[in-house]
C-alpha cells in the first residue's frame, strides 16, 4: 500500500495535545474620567471686593507623576499604555513632570475664593488581564484599574 503523505506522523496511541503560545493579555474595557494628581500645595486667593479681581498663581515645586495600577496586571506598563492608546486614540506617558514656575491668571468673582493646583491629569481606565498557558488554558480574569499620565496642567475651582 502506498504511503499517505497527507496525514501527520502518528505518535503511537497518544492523543493529539492542543498547543498554544503562552501570552499575557490585557484588554481595555472602560475609559474613565481624567483625574488630577497635584504636585505641591494648593494655591488660593480670596476676593473680598465687590468687583471681579485677577488672580495669578505660580507653581512652586517640580514633581513627576507616574502610572498607578491595581493588582493583577499580567503585562508591562508600556504594553498597558500601548493597548489603551490604541483603543481610545489618546497619547499617554509612563510618567509626566509638572515643573516649577508655570503661571496662570484667572478672574475671581466678588466674595469668592479661587483655588489652583498644578499637576498631572491622569486617565482612568478599567480592563481585564489574564494569562494564556501553553496547554491553551487561561488564568482567571482579573479586573485592573489604571491611572495613566495624560497631560500637565492646572486644576481650578471656586468656593
Amino acid at each position: 500500500m502506498p504511503k499517505d503523505d497527507t496525514k501527520p506522523p502518528s505518535a503511537g496511541n497518544a492523543p493529539a495535545v492542543e498547543q498554544c503560545d503562552q501570552a499575557n493579555v490585557y484588554l481595555p474595557k472602560t475609559k474613565g474620567k481624567q483625574y488630577h494628581q497635584g504636585v505641591g500645595p494648593t494655591n488660593s486667593n480670596y476676593n473680598n471686593t465687590s468687583r471681579t479681581a485677577k488672580s495669578t498663581f505660580t507653581s512652586e515645586v517640580t514633581g513627576s507623576v507616574g502610572v498607578s495600577v491595581s493588582a493583577g496586571l499580567t503585562i508591562s506598563i508600556n504594553a498597558l499604555i500601548g493597548k489603551i492608546e490604541q483603543k481610545y486614540d489618546v497619547h499617554l506617558s509612563a510618567s509626566l513632570t509638572a515643573k516649577l514656575g508655570n503661571t496662570i491668571s484667572v478672574d475671581t468673582p466678588p466674595k469668592t475664593t479661587t483655588n489652583a493646583k498644578y499637576g498631572v491629569y491622569r486617565l482612568k481606565n478599567t480592563g481585564i488581564s489574564y494569562r494564556i498557558y501553553s496547554n491553551c488554558e487561561s488564568s482567571p480574569q482579573k479586573t485592573v484599574t489604571s491611572y495613566t499620565p495624560l497631560k500637565v496642567g492646572w486644576y481650578l475651582w471656586e468656593n
